[in-house]
């Protein structure tokens, strides 16, 4: 009853974030995060994060379970759930440098984690990676990401564009919102679901750089004009609230 309703409708926006993931099919047994930087009006002049338990599937995730932590990976309640400081370490480093990475969403799904390891990387042979043309940035793998030196390194290569293949390893995307991180995550993956049917195929028609960057241009559904993704992500949890309402718990 004491908790500040910012960060409530904070909670219950992730725990269908997870769901929503699960339903996908982009769960990862127990690993892999979905984090969002709590509003100053909860968290003040601190930093506070929410991420979900160590040890729960996202089907188990809900409001109430998630952790608040700060941005070394520490806990801020009395939550009895442990966290994992080293899942966090990627987030972390994107939520303390990027301002408007409010919320930083990280996949390993099949698709997206085999097209992170081709050499030549996305594609830009189909409509939804024509939507991403100048998006897109890429990260060398470096080993499970517990190092905190590692950081630099990839705050560099990312730089501005909000979404990430991590070369060898998955797919991450970033925004000022949730709606519209999902957004952008959503495409990226089709367009690596794409890519990999294509693949089998034999050879692609490549679409002209010209016409991807006026299909970038002419996207809305990355515009906050149009809900930046709010539409999409609303839909999608009613979606999660007619399987199963627990998550608002």
């Amino acid at each position: 009853m004491a908790m500040h309703p910012d960060e409530w409708h904070a909670r219950i926006q992730l725990a269908a974030a997870y769901r929503v993931f699960d339903m996908l099919g982009w769960t990862e047994l127990i690993y892999n995060h979905i984090t969002v930087r709590l509003p100053q009006s909860v968290a003040g002049r601190g930093k506070q994060f929410l991420i979900n338990p160590f040890g729960l599937h996202y089907s188990e995730v809900t409001a109430s379970n998630l952790l608040k932590i700060d941005v070394q990976g520490n806990k801020l309640d009395d939550n009895p759930h442990p966290v994992n400081p080293a899942g966090f370490t990627v987030h972390a480093a994107i939520h303390e440098a990027l301002p408007d990475a409010h919320c930083v969403m990280h996949t390993h799904t099949t698709n997206g984690l085999a097209v992170a390891c081709t050499a030549s990387g996305l594609a830009q042979n189909n409509f939804y990676s024509a939507q991403l043309h100048g998006l897109v940035a890429y990260h060398d793998f470096e080993g499970i990401t517990i190092h905190a030196d590692e950081a630099p390194r990839l705050l560099k290569n990312i730089g501005e564009k909000p979404c990430v293949i991590l070369r060898n390893h998955g797919l991450l995307a970033w925004a000022p919102t949730l709606p519209l991180a999902f957004s952008r995550l959503w495409t990226l993956q089709r367009a690596c679901d794409v890519q990999v049917a294509q693949a089998a195929l034999g050879p692609s028609i490549a679409v002209p750089e010209a016409v991807a960057k006026k299909t970038t241009h002419d996207s809305f559904q990355f515009d906050v004009k149009f809900g930046g993704g709010s539409d999409v992500f609303d839909a999608m949890t009613r979606m999660v609230e007619r399987r199963d309402p627990s998550y608002k718990q």
